[in-house]
């Protein structure tokens, strides 16, 4: 597999690795949830991101769990975009999720055509 692709799904497996469990660690993530009207959904969101940041790295060696993975975290990064929108947070905190809602759009469109 080509080195971009590569780079791109270890960024993208090492951060929500980083993320899913802050989901269950920080307590400024419980705080967030709680900001966006979302608590209950904190959990569930950790446990997704991690799941889908092994099945980035599983990907790499079976192509269908890559395609998934990144495909789910790019949905779920777009939720998130627009939820940061929706509660009127600056552009600036909606960036990171943008970025990995393209990062992951980048993954599956590059894993769909190798």
């Amino acid at each position: 597999m080509p080195l971009i692709p590569t780079c791109a799904q270890g960024i993208s497996a090492v951060l929500f690795l980083w993320y899913g469990l802050g989901c269950f660690l920080s307590k400024k993530m419980v705080e967030e949830f709680d900001r966006y009207g979302l608590p209950r959904l904190r959990v569930l969101t950790g446990t997704l991101q991690i799941a889908a940041a092994c099945g980035i790295v599983a990907g790499h060696f079976y192509r269908p769990f890559l395609v998934m993975a990144a495909g789910g975290l790019a949905m779920m990064m777009l939720v998130a975009f627009v939820t940061r929108l929706k509660i009127r947070d600056p552009f600036s905190a909606a960036l990171p999720s943008l970025s990995l809602f393209l990062l992951n759009s980048y993954i599956v469109a590059a894993a769909l055509h190798l």
